[in-house]
């Protein structure tokens, strides 16, 4: 009985051995985890066995910890506040050999955002970022991608760097909206302004280029073809629509892609004695306040929530710590929010 269970199991074993191209020995040091055996022959034996079918609980690839580095914009926005938190709160759930390594990067710092891409002194296996659409960011994550790394973008994407994983909205779609719903908020006619956080990044690009081709169906609407590029600074904000005001554009509607949005307040405020249409991105704290107001017609949210936990999934996945993030589940979806349907809660945790 014995003899035949340890033919059983030597004729399986040597069946991993020849799929996955190495000895009985390290097939029996892998699957009964025993010995030092390298990271490389360890995923080709657990591949065969599963391939094979081997009717048994296969042992984890990595047996040691996994660095996994969050890199943000030090942007104090009500936007990358909360996908921090919410990061932060997903992060403390995670097994203990998932090392996460939280790095914040000042905002206009391209030199300090490459320091942080570059080879770590540990070995990072996986990296989640919001980065700039710039030469020298793509080829800084191409070379993280060449090293192993498994990329993960949030918020917006980078160009050439298609085998990156994008976790976020349709951001072109989110302009088209934007344009959209200022057509049907402006029957008038007049001019619109669109205020753009920062051109280098993709997806405020993406915003405004959705909303001028939306408008250019409209021809009682006129846009500039170059946005206003603010920064998320409120002060910049209120210079922009200052200087329309001043001028006596007739602006009809304001598309904010960014933050900054007490500057188009104080601007609103001091010279427009009319409804403007105002149009904006995330149901923050103090967009519920202009919202009740009747400042703020439509926000649209891209819940910060959702792109951190997908983010994570995707990671995990590519480490073998869970399954495949499914095709339908791999974006994201945004919200549209009107003084009707906004909810009630805080956006920013205490």
């Amino acid at each position: 009985m014995t003899s035949s269970a340890r033919r059983k199991r030597s004729a399986r074993f040597s069946d991993i051995a020849d799929a996955a191209g190495v000895s009985i020995t390290t097939v029996d040091r892998v699957l009964n985890e025993r010995g030092s055996v390298s990271r490389k022959a360890r995923e080709k034996v657990v591949a065969a066995a599963r391939e094979l079918g081997i009717p048994r609980l296969l042992p984890e690839v990595d047996t040691g910890l996994l660095h996994v580095d969050i890199v943000l914009p030090d942007n104090r926005s009500p936007f990358f506040r909360r996908l921090g938190q919410a990061f932060q709160r997903i992060v403390a759930m995670l097994d203990r050999r998932l090392v996460v390594h939280r790095v914040s990067v000042p905002d206009n710092d391209e030199a300090a955002l490459l320091r942080v891409l570059a080879p770590r002194r540990y070995p990072r296996r996986a990296l989640i970022v919001a980065a700039p659409d710039s030469e020298a960011s793509r080829q800084a994550l191409h070379q993280a991608q060449l090293r192993g790394e498994h990329v993960v973008m949030v918020v917006t994407r980078v160009e050439a760097l298609p085998s990156a994983a994008y976790v976020g909205i349709d951001n072109y779609a989110a302009g088209r909206t934007a344009g959209h719903l200022i057509g049907r908020y402006c029957p008038q006619g007049g001019r619109v302004l669109i205020l753009s956080s920062r051109r280098d990044y993709r997806g405020h690009r993406e915003r405004s280029q959705g909303c001028r081709d939306a408008l250019a169906g409209l021809p009682h609407l006129l846009c500039d073809a170059v946005s206003r590029e603010t920064r998320d600074d409120p002060d910049q904000c209120y210079l922009a629509l200052s200087d329309a005001f001043r001028r006596g554009e007739g602006i009809a509607a304001i598309y904010n892609t960014g933050a900054g949005s007490p500057g188009v307040v104080a601007a609103l405020r001091r010279f427009v004695a009319h409804k403007v249409c105002w149009i904006t991105h995330e149901l923050s704290d103090d967009h519920r306040q202009y919202m009740q107001e009747g400042l703020l017609d439509v926000v649209i949210d891209q819940d910060p929530d959702t792109q951190a936990l997908r983010a994570i999934q995707h990671v995990l996945a590519a480490l073998g710590l869970a399954p495949p993030v499914p095709g339908s589940e791999q974006g994201g979806e945004f919200r549209l929010y009107v003084p009707e349907n906004m909810r009630g809660e805080r956006y920013l945790a205490e």
